[in-house]
């Protein structure tokens, strides 16, 4: 139960947002479709939607359908097509259970992309270009559901939003397989290599590449930064609550394992579906059906390193200075554990002062680890829910972040935020057992407009839109934030965004918690395995 609850609260918050809006590059019923607008591609012509002020470009192939022999393969590259590709419907999501996208996806010819420009940009005059990777636990999620126009027209930038492998068959693990563990990180890669190809002809600037991630996606942008086969792809990062310093043993925020241990987990999973004859254990696999392999993924999928794509941790990577030297614009949200600690109270786990410890016990099983931290973070009302909240905050995302920060800051330029809302519209329908204030993934409205639809956002929820539109853009283009349509933003200094009041936030509670985690269970050297042959 422990991690079915962990894994499932990383993709609820998007996942009830988002289930069941239309894209908006697709017609209402009756309603006439937008006019067309054609483009010269490296495969082939497509024709997107124009719109007010922006244009779209969906279901673009950035890579050859991972289909039958290519199923668990290194992306190839997408054969050109005759004709003109319709590029105004979305793409299918990657294989997924339902949720986020309703009914789910059995779809494997998902590798592609969608492209939202502003109008004004065209090949003689690029824009700045922002790579966004969708978050939801390395098993959900999809390209189609943020909705880039509000990013594109007022930061007049170029926007991609990128579907890859999830799941097993995004990060399966097989002794001789190459690119075992890390086919959905190679996923992103391609589509990196296809912005760097061909993005100047829908008027963005190949040579100014931005890339971005919340969740699961953010911390795909920390394995890229680690990775050496990206390098050269991005000039920029952007890392929205996915601290790079991510830790097995936290599971409520990502991380990546070993080799060995994906390799386990991929036994495992070849035995559930009757393939664990040694020798033809891949060909068996490559048969089996996508529900099936849904059906018996676990629900934990994790990339792999002391691989060939992530040689170490990323962890271990960031701390010893092995990363790629971009600015990094870097952040979490002041109440990233509330909403799952909402759903395991509402899972029939009450927080008391009785259960409490218990609870985090269950969370926390380290021999000695319980007790000092019931007694930091003290429950003496029966709704102990908040406290969890801050608990699973603070572990996995906030301190995580701050040592990830200051780790980057050491080499490169960082600019660091704290999303803080508390009145954030929610992304989960029902009243939660306790006010839920700025949780994980409750930034994204602020950015794109979900499923197609903008949020309920007041007047004063508009204005730090478009201020960290501003920021997240500015940044894009320039690799500052900082600029004189926004409160000042200096380096070294965590801005605190919440509505009518940017400014520098309060740290001091934040950082005697985070002093209490590392004397709490100092974070212990992660592998720098050889890289695998």
């Amino acid at each position: 139960m422990h991690r079915v609850l962990t894994t499932l609260g990383c993709a609820l918050t998007v996942v009830l947002a988002t289930a069941g809006a239309p894209a908006r590059s697709q017609p209402a019923p009756g309603e006439a479709a937008p006019p067309a607008t054609t483009v010269r591609t490296t495969g082939g012509l497509v024709r997107g939607a124009a719109h007010d002020g922006y244009r779209t470009f969906a279901s673009i192939p950035y890579a050859a359908p991972p289909v039958g022999g290519l199923r668990w393969a290194p992306p190839r590259p997408a054969a050109p097509w005759p004709g003109v590709l319709d590029a105004t419907r979305p793409a299918s999501a990657c294989p997924q259970s339902a949720g986020e996208v309703p009914g789910g996806s059995t779809d494997e010819d998902c590798l592609r992309l969608t492209v939202t420009t502003p109008d004004g940009a065209r090949p003689d005059r690029p824009r700045p270009v922002i790579v966004w990777l969708h978050g939801g636990g390395f098993t959900t999620g999809a390209a189609a559901s943020y909705d880039a126009r509000r990013m594109a027209t007022r930061g007049d930038v170029v926007v991609v939003t990128v579907d890859y492998r999830l799941g097993a068959l995004g990060f399966l693990a097989h002794a001789g397989l190459p690119g075992s563990g890390d086919f959905g990180l190679a996923d992103q890669q391609a589509a990196l290599r296809w912005v760097r190809a061909g993005i100047g002809a829908f008027g963005g600037d190949p040579r100014n590449v931005t890339l971005a991630g919340e969740s699961a996606g953010g911390y795909s942008v920390c394995a890229q930064l680690a990775s050496p086969a990206a390098a050269g792809l991005f000039e920029r990062a952007v890392i929205e609550s996915g601290p790079c310093t991510g830790r097995p043993d936290r599971p409520f925020a990502p991380s990546a394992v070993p080799l060995s241990t994906a390799r386990a987990a991929g036994a495992e999973l070849a035995a559930k579906v009757g393939c664990a004859a040694p020798r033809e254990v891949m060909a068996c696999l490559r048969r089996v059906d996508v529900t099936r392999l849904l059906a018996a993924q676990d629900a934990d999928q994790q990339p792999s390193y002391a691989t060939p794509l992530l040689p170490v941790d990323p962890a271990a990577a960031i701390a010893s200075g092995r990363f790629h030297r971009v600015p990094v614009l870097i952040g979490s949200n002041h109440d990233e554990g509330n909403g799952w600690a909402a759903g395991i109270v509402q899972a029939g786990n009450p927080v008391d002062p009785d259960t409490w410890p218990d609870v985090v016990a269950a969370f926390f099983p380290s021999p000695g680890q319980a007790g000092a931290i019931v007694r930091e973070y003290p429950v003496h009302r029966a709704d102990g829910g908040p406290v969890f909240g801050a608990v699973i905050g603070d572990a996995d995302f906030a301190c995580p972040t701050a040592a990830a920060a200051g780790l980057l800051a050491a080499r490169v330029p960082v600019w660091r935020y704290e999303f803080a809302d508390e009145h954030a519209p929610p992304l989960t329908p029902g009243p939660p057992p306790f006010p839920l204030g700025a949780p994980h993934a409750s930034e994204l409205p602020y950015l794109f407009d979900l499923g197609g639809r903008p949020r309920d956002l007041t007047a004063a929820q508009h204005r730090l839109a478009d201020a960290m539109i501003d920021y997240w853009t500015r940044f894009a283009r320039t690799g500052d934030p900082d600029g004189p349509s926004t409160p000042h933003w200096p380096r070294r200094t965590v801005l605190s965004l919440a509505p009518d009041h940017i400014v520098p936030t309060r740290t001091a509670q934040r950082r005697h918690h985070c002093a209490f985690w590392d004397a709490l269970e100092p974070r212990a050297a992660v592998s720098t395995a050889p890289r695998a042959r």
